[in-house]
């Protein structure tokens, strides 16, 4: 689909992340000649909880009870941020909203609510929702191979009473570093493995929708949309992604996802942006 003005890039942000990690696709995409603009999703960014027991000397106890900012922060609040967005966006050329991992599901919530203010959906290994909710698509055999498994210790305190999710991503346990750095990026150096960590915030909100949040065909089905899968990924496997795609396909034949593919770990393409530009500047033509 040719556009008669070059459409704006609305980029939404995986867990615990914030606009800052889309910053080099971003002057990737402005080089090509594409504007885009990344979105903090409400506590993060400069919203973000940073609690004292994080500095260091961390202080673990403190770390595991100290209040959360993101408790009773919904996946609706998100939806309704990134709508706002994409209402003033759209007053300057055709929206492509483009999400990575959790991102995606902000995403779905955006087409199932205005879909006739997107011109295209882009889920970057990302969840994409739509026979069934995102805890139940982690019981399924295509997610059991992630290697997120191995991560938990990442984890502090008890989601019920800091109503929302804490990782330590300061951590400095080698084993828990090495399985961090396998499940997000595999294919980078220690050096690029560090500073992606320390861009990361420790808290995330709760909410991952409910069957209420699934894809919708009369709305959402209506977009055009792409799937970049990321074919390194050992955190969103492959097969897990691919059964987005195939179930996406199922629900609106008529208009199937534009399936691309990247050779990148879960952040790798963030990281090392420019075949990514590459490919969101080739949807845009």
């Amino acid at each position: 689909m040719m556009c008669a003005v070059n459409p704006i890039f609305v980029l939404v942000h995986g867990s615990n992340g914030n606009s800052f990690s889309w910053a080099p696709l971003q002057r990737e995409l402005t080089l090509l000649g594409h504007r885009a603009l990344a979105v903090d999703l409400p506590g993060h960014g400069f919203e973000a909880d940073f609690p004292a027991a994080y500095q260091a000397p961390q202080d673990p106890a403190a770390l595991a009870t100290a209040p959360s900012a993101l408790a009773g922060v919904r996946l609706a609040d998100a939806v309704e941020h990134v709508i706002g967005v994409v209402r003033r966006a759209a007053e300057h050329g055709p929206v492509i909203l483009v999400g990575h991992s959790r991102g995606g599901l902000a995403l779905t919530g955006v087409g199932n609510a205005v879909p006739d203010l997107l011109h295209r959906l882009v889920y970057i290994s990302a969840w994409c929702c739509v026979d069934l909710t995102p805890g139940e698509y982690m019981a399924e055999p295509e997610y059991a191979s992630s290697a997120l498994a191995a991560t938990a210790g990442v984890l502090v305190g008890d989601p019920a009473e800091l109503g929302a999710l804490r990782m330590n991503w300061r951590t400095a346990d080698p084993e828990l570093l090495a399985a961090l750095k396998t499940a997000m990026l595999a294919d980078g150096t220690e050096r690029e493995f560090l500073a992606y960590l320390n861009t990361l915030e420790p808290d995330e909100s709760m909410d991952a929708g409910t069957a209420h949040d699934r894809a919708r065909a009369d709305t959402w089905g209506r977009v055009p949309r792409t799937y970049v899968r990321l074919t390194g990924d050992t955190s969103m496997p492959l097969a897990l992604q691919d059964r987005f795609i195939a179930e996406a396909d199922a629900l609106t034949p008529d208009n199937p996802f534009d399936v691309r593919s990247l050779d990148s770990s879960h952040v790798g393409f963030l990281v090392r942006p420019a075949e990514a530009a590459g490919l969101l500047a080739d949807l845009a033509r």
